[in-house]
């Protein structure tokens, strides 16, 4: 059974911060400073946030030292370095655990699987020839494990789940509903007007530690194996294409799609329905802004966009025709007109200096 409540000096000690108040004061919640009330703890990131504190009724405030001195009409604290962070350690405090254990009687299992003693499989869950699910990891109903893939330990694989080519997945991945990983890449050989579909051999490896959101797609390599490495982080309705290699704590927002045997670097950041052209490459540290569009490789860490923001719609509309009447002036003619304007700009300094 999940615990209720705990006390403000076990919350301090969990997130090595400093307590100030009533040590025995009873927390049964995390909450936002506007809807808090006296039996919730929230944090206060910065001092944009000080009003907001100062009208809420929570019970106890994860501050820095800075903060606190600032609050001077509240009583209870922890203060820490980083208050976001303290808060995000201790979500995972209050979050509703999955407890139970074992397998439910509806779950089809292979008998050459191995099964962890301590793992779940839920309601209806089909798990395949030769697999492997590790210790203290949680499958829930109706997920499909196919033939020969691994999962390792402390994993969380959410309903409706399929897992299939052979996959290996490490220890500590959460995989949310509906999400397919392994499937058929996208690959056929065109020739006489026809596609000629080419079977995909390949497989998937994920490393430790990696978030894949809901609906999303991970096909699985052609030849070699779309590899995801220690870290990454994938939001819902994202799109891994055949072969596609991503970097260690690599961050990759909703709705973005990457073509076949593109390889992103570590510690990147894709930002929302950001596309990435295949077989290219794209360095470390790099982050792409939304709707961004990667065309060629990039080999030099930063920031980078593409496409046009937000216009009022008649601003909008007269951009769009501008647009189109600078396509259609050939490119010789804008450079020289450039040159002749440059010319005349000189002739006007020159003159200018003489009569100096």
């Amino acid at each position: 059974m999940n615990r209720r409540s705990y006390r403000l000096e076990e919350l301090a000690h969990l997130v090595q911060g400093e307590y100030f108040g009533e040590k025995d004061f009873q927390i049964s919640n995390l909450a936002s400073l506007e809807l808090a009330q006296n039996q919730h703890i929230c944090f206060v990131n910065g001092e944009k946030y000080l009003a907001q504190a100062e009208a809420s009724d929570a019970g106890v405030y994860i501050v820095t030292e800075t903060l606190k001195q600032q609050l001077t009409q509240k009583k209870n604290f922890i203060v820490v370095d980083n208050p976001y962070l303290a808060f995000a350690v201790l979500t995972h405090i209050f979050e509703a655990k999955i407890l139970q254990r074992g397998i439910e009687s509806t779950a089809k299992i292979h008998p050459s699987a191995i099964i962890a003693d301590d793992a779940y499989i839920g309601h209806y869950v089909v798990i395949g020839e030769n697999c492997v699910i590790g210790a203290n990891t949680i499958i829930q109903s109706h997920s499909f494990i196919d033939d020969g893939v691994e999962v390792g330990k402390d994993c969380f694989v959410d309903a409706h789940v399929t897992i299939t080519g052979q996959a290996k997945l490490k220890d500590r991945i959460r995989i949310h509903a509906n999400t397919a990983i392994g499937t058929e890449g996208f690959g056929f050989a065109p020739y006489q007007g026809k596609w000629h579909r080419i079977a995909q051999l390949g497989s998937v490896q994920i490393g430790n530690d990696v978030r894949i959101g809901s609906n999303c797609s991970i096909d699985r390599g052609a030849l070699d194996d779309t590899i995801l490495e220690d870290g990454v982080i994938i939001d819902n309705l994202v799109q891994i294409a055949h072969n596609v290699h991503i970097g260690e704590n690599t961050a990759i927002a909703a709705k973005c799609g990457i073509a076949g045997s593109a390889r992103i670097g570590k510690n990147c950041i894709l930002g929302g329905a950001s596309g990435v052209v295949g077989h290219l490459e794209i360095t470390d540290n790099v982050t792409l802004t939304a709707m961004s569009m990667v065309t060629k490789n990039i080999s030099e860490a930063g920031t980078y966009s593409s496409g046009m923001g937000l216009f009022e719609n008649s601003h909008w509309k007269k951009t769009i025709v501008r647009l189109r009447q600078l396509a259609d002036v050939p490119l010789t003619q804008i450079t020289k007109r450039l040159d002749y304007m440059q010319a005349q700009l000189e002739s006007l300094e020159s003159t200018l200096k003489l009569r100096k």
